[in-house]
């Protein structure tokens, strides 16, 4: 929404959720966790309006719009991830070597990868819960960039470059992800 020259974008804090801002830095707080983030920009501002977060610019450049759609999305990203949470889907594939996935500590280990003796490793971001049932891997936690990094190092851990991915598909590859419902 845009008022004499100032823009203001605001989300809903839903029920059971507190929000609370000191300086710069916004803390989202429900019932699956708490989630902070810095939000410092010197044009931008985010700020508690009673029951909404308000993220506003004064006479803003074209960057400066954009800036205020993305601090909207991560303000948004943080409430829905404290209520919901965020699961992400991969999927082992293999025809020839059966792969071997296992979650070590804060990593998760691939075995007998196209028939290699080494194992690769992918790191676990943030808080991240990372289960292994047979060919399906879930990602689950409640920051939507964990989750998603987290993701992203199993997939490129179990990936080999160089080769045709029509004739070599083996590898362990995301399938489905909670925030993007496709029917």
């Amino acid at each position: 929404m845009t008022i004499a020259g100032k823009i203001v974008s605001t989300i809903a804090i839903p029920d059971g959720v507190t929000v609370s801002q000191d300086g710069n830095i916004l803390k989202v707080k429900g019932p699956k966790g708490e989630l902070s983030r810095n939000f410092a920009h010197p044009s931008v501002n985010v700020a508690i309006d009673g029951s909404n977060v308000a993220v506003s610019c004064e006479f803003p450049t074209i960057r400066e719009k954009a800036m205020v759609g993305t601090l909207h999305a991560h303000v948004r990203n943080m409430v829905r991830g404290v209520t919901e949470g965020y699961l992400y889907e991969l999927k082992v594939v293999f025809s020839h070597f059966p792969m071997k996935v296992a979650v070590k500590g804060d990593r998760v280990e691939i075995d007998n990868y196209m028939g290699g003796h080494a194992p690769r490793f992918a790191n676990i971001v943030g808080g991240c819960k990372v289960k292994v049932n047979g060919a399906d891997v879930t990602v689950e936690g409640i920051d939507i960039e964990a989750v998603g990094q987290t993701a992203a190092n199993i997939e490129r851990a179990a990936s080999r470059g160089g080769f045709d991915k029509r004739v070599f598909q083996d590898g362990i590859y995301v399938i489905k992800k909670s925030h993007k419902v496709r029917e």
